[in-house]
């Protein structure tokens, strides 16, 4: 089924509001996505697409053609080329934008490999972060990512973006801390050796002293005041990646740290093999 869209008429209301309001985002249970790479990961790993938002006055590309053919949606949309871009988040305004459905969350999405590797992220507060811890987890091999605390929306189109598709590759689920304390008790029971390893920027045991080669949730904090008190308790040891004597950074960017704790891990894991 295809429908046009003429004015800026509820329908199209209901498009902006994916993209920019994030409490109404949650209540439809969908969000915008726009880009090629970001398009072919939704539908390769199988996310639900609810429409297929594209100009009805312009030639599409074969790409878009063959996606508008292919994939299977409740309903497709054609904007005028304003509307388009009025729309779309590029300065290069996209020929292709797509609604998708939110997936449930929760523990029940993380599939764990045998030595399961996790990253918990407490209260992200930087869009750009999120996204490119998302990558990194995606690009060294992570079981998941879990995102605690009040932080920027997991499905910010600019998160989505900043993922450079990784975003629908790994499993990326929001959890409470209860809930988060109930899946580590459970996680002990089932991986014996398993370890929660926190990150401080105060001077503690370096990285590369701890071992990650088993069974590990590697946690890092917001961007501005680290972990949490909850978390900070709950980890089995904290760590330090160490700086340069001479630096003036007292840390890295939590994006960045995340991404060294993950090399390491993988470093490890692949020394042991």
């Amino acid at each position: 089924m295809i429908r046009d869209i003429y004015s800026r008429d509820a329908a199209f209301q209901k498009l902006q509001v994916l993209r920019t309001n994030r409490n109404k985002r949650h209540r439809y249970g969908q969000f915008l996505v726009e880009g090629v790479r970001n398009l072919n990961q939704a539908v390769a790993n199988g996310w639900g697409i609810a429409s297929l938002v594209y100009p009805r006055d312009r030639e599409l590309s074969d790409w878009a053609k063959d996606m508008v053919r292919e994939v299977r949606t409740q309903e497709n949309l054609r904007l005028s080329g304003e509307l388009m871009e009025e729309l779309s988040g590029k300065e290069d305004t996209s020929e292709l934008m797509a609604v998708v459905n939110m997936r449930r969350g929760g523990a029940g999405e993380l599939r764990l490999q045998k030595e399961p590797l996790l990253v918990l992220f407490d209260r992200p507060s930087n869009r750009g972060n999120l996204g490119t811890l998302i990558r990194s987890c995606d690009g060294l091999g992570a079981d998941g990512l879990i995102l605690t605390g009040h932080g920027v929306d997991l499905y910010d189109p600019e998160v989505v973006t900043a993922s450079m598709g990784s975003f629908f590759r790994v499993p990326a689920v929001q959890m409470e801390l209860r809930e988060v304390m109930e899946y580590i008790g459970e996680l002990r029971g089932r991986y014996p050796g398993f370890r929660t390893v926190g990150t401080t920027a105060h001077r503690q045991r370096p990285v590369w002293g701890e071992d990650l080669s088993g069974p590990v949730m590697l946690m890092v904090g917001n961007e501005t005041e680290g972990l949490s008190y909850s978390f900070k308790q709950s980890c089995d040891v904290l760590c330090t990646i160490p700086m340069a004597a001479a630096s003036s950074a007292s840390s890295f960017n939590v994006a960045c740290a995340g991404t060294v704790l993950l090399y390491e891990a993988v470093r490890q894991r692949t020394r042991s093999e």
